[in-house]
């Protein structure tokens, strides 16, 4: 790697380490002809990977577009940028399990939904309400209800698989 203050083509790792999240690694390197220390990061990049949009266009793959909508939805709600950029990769990780060549448009929408219902519901209901195009307020209510119905089954599995109480022995 080439050194960003003398462009000596020759630069040293000196350490490697493995981000929280396990999506990137970051090296910190040495130029051996400048004694420069900068440091380099790595992610895993979808490339070539054409999406089917819904009108039967194709593009491609675009992490920028992914996280602008997310950027939106998740416009003034408590969230470090760390847990952005796992959600992120958590999706990407999503996309790159389906193993395909091309990936329509709901299929990544579908895997964006479902991550952000965990991540952050207000969030979700915002994202859902432009990606499922809700035309009136019924709509709205509609996926709000599944939203709480959800909520509330996995309460209620939580509170069954839960480990008895003991009694206290005298």
């Amino acid at each position: 790697m080439f050194c960003p203050v003398c462009n000596h083509p020759d630069t040293r790792v000196l350490d490697t380490r493995v981000s929280l999240d396990g999506t990137s690694i970051r090296r910190r390197r040495q130029c051996d002809e400048c004694d420069y220390r900068f440091s380099t990061s790595e992610t895993v990049e979808l490339l070539n990977l054409v999406i089917i949009k819904r009108d039967g266009s194709h593009e491609l793959y675009s992490r920028e577009k992914i996280e602008r909508g997310l950027r939106r939805a998740l416009e003034k709600r408590p969230h470090t940028e760390a847990d952005f950029r796992g959600l992120v990769a958590g999706i990407e990780r999503d996309v790159q399990r389906l193993n395909a060549q091309e990936v329509r448009s709901s299929d990544i929408g579908t895997i964006i939904m479902e991550r952000l219902k965990s991540f952050d519901k207000v969030a979700y209901i915002r994202f859902a309400s432009v990606y499922r195009s809700f035309e009136d307020v019924k709509t709205f209510q509609a996926e709000l209800d599944r939203l709480v119905a959800s909520s509330r089954g996995k309460k209620k599995k939580a509170k069954k698989s839960g480990k008895p109480k003991r009694r206290k022995s005298r």
